[in-house]
Order: structure tokens, then sequence, then C-alpha cells
């Protein structure tokens, strides 16, 4: 695995796959190391957010991560891309057709085992690890710039601000400096879109 690709894929494993399994929490009790995994241009800023995880006891995290990705209830901050960006807030819309698209012409594919729509956070910060295990920069920064930051941004401001679980608002806070740090080194230019949520 490429250097560049092992921070999104340990966030995105643990946006994606319940703490109830034993590789994600191998990656939490791991979480302090985050800081010495990439290039970051403020340290300083996340170093402090990586000492101290606000992690809750096994059965609470697992309830939490309920809550937030599978959904009980209405949901704080729904993980998935089309329900920001499709005017009736529907998983599976057009933009994840699109997006499913995109994967496919570039020969990457999951094998759904979640029955998860692929444009869920976590799942789509996998794809982009790939790609970038791949050395395939082109479609990685495309993947960015055309499906994943035009929608984040809102995502993450909205998982930092729930009242369910102070790990995963850390985590979306983590995850939100990172984007912003790769979107800035690499000069990415992110499509705008409306966003419904």
């Amino acid at each position: 695995m490429t250097s560049a690709a092992v921070l999104p894929r340990i966030l995105g494993a643990l946006f994606y796959y319940s703490p109830e399994r034993p590789e994600v929490k191998a990656l939490i009790a791991c979480l302090p190391t985050l800081p010495s995994l990439y290039a970051w241009a403020d340290p300083q800023t996340v170093s402090p957010l990586c000492e101290n995880w606000p992690v809750a006891a096994e059965d609470e995290l697992n309830w939490q991560y309920s809550v937030l990705f599978e959904g009980q209830g209405e949901m704080v901050a729904p993980p998935w891309g089309s329900v920001y960006l499709e005017k009736d807030n529907l998983l599976m819309g057009e933009t994840t057709a699109g997006y499913c698209g995109f994967l496919r012409s570039y020969g990457l594919a999951f094998d759904g085992q979640q029955q998860e729509p692929e444009d869920q956070f976590g799942l789509m910060l996998l794809a982009y690890s790939a790609f970038l295990e791949r050395s395939n920069r082109q479609a990685a920064m495309a993947l960015l710039e055309q499906y994943l930051l035009p929608w984040a941004p809102r995502y993450l401001a909205l998982l930092q601000q729930n009242a369910v679980s102070p790990f995963y608002a850390r985590l979306a806070q983590i995850a939100d400096l990172y984007l912003q740090d790769v979107k800035q080194q690499q000069a990415l230019n992110p499509v705008e879109r409306r966003i419904f949520m």
C-alpha cells in the first residue's frame, strides 16, 4: 500500500464498518498515530485532536454507529452523497448512478456485502484509497473533485454537530481537516453542486 493511501483507508474503514468488527477495534486503538501517517499542513491542529479520543464503551459505541450510519429514527447526518445532492434527498438517485458509472469506468467495483449505496462517505474514501494504491492519481482526484468534495463538507459539519457520538464527531473533524488539506495541497477545484440538506 502506498503511504498516501494509508490515512484515507483508515478513515474510510472507520466511517464504513461497524466498530464491532475486530479490524475496526484495531484501527480505533491506532488513532493516536494518525498525525504521523500523513504530511499535514498544520500538524499542531491535528495532533491534540488525536491524543485523547472520546471512545465510549463498546456497546455504546456500537449503538452510536448504528444510529449515525444505519439509521434508527431520523438520521442527523446521513452518510450518502445522494441525500445531499438530490432534490428529494433520495438514496440511490441519479448522482449515485453517475458515481457508480465513474467507478466502473476505472474498473473499480465493491462486493456490496452490506447492501450499501456506493456513495457512502466511508466507502468513497476507500475507493479514493484504492485509486491511490493503483497509482491512478487522475481517477483519485476526479473522485474528490466531482463526487466527494461537493457534499462532504456539509455531511462532516452535520456529523461534527451530532449529539449522539463525541467519537464520530471527532472522526468527522479529522476527516474534514484531511480533505481540506488534500484539496489545498493538490490544488483541487471541486464541482459546485447545490446541497439540499
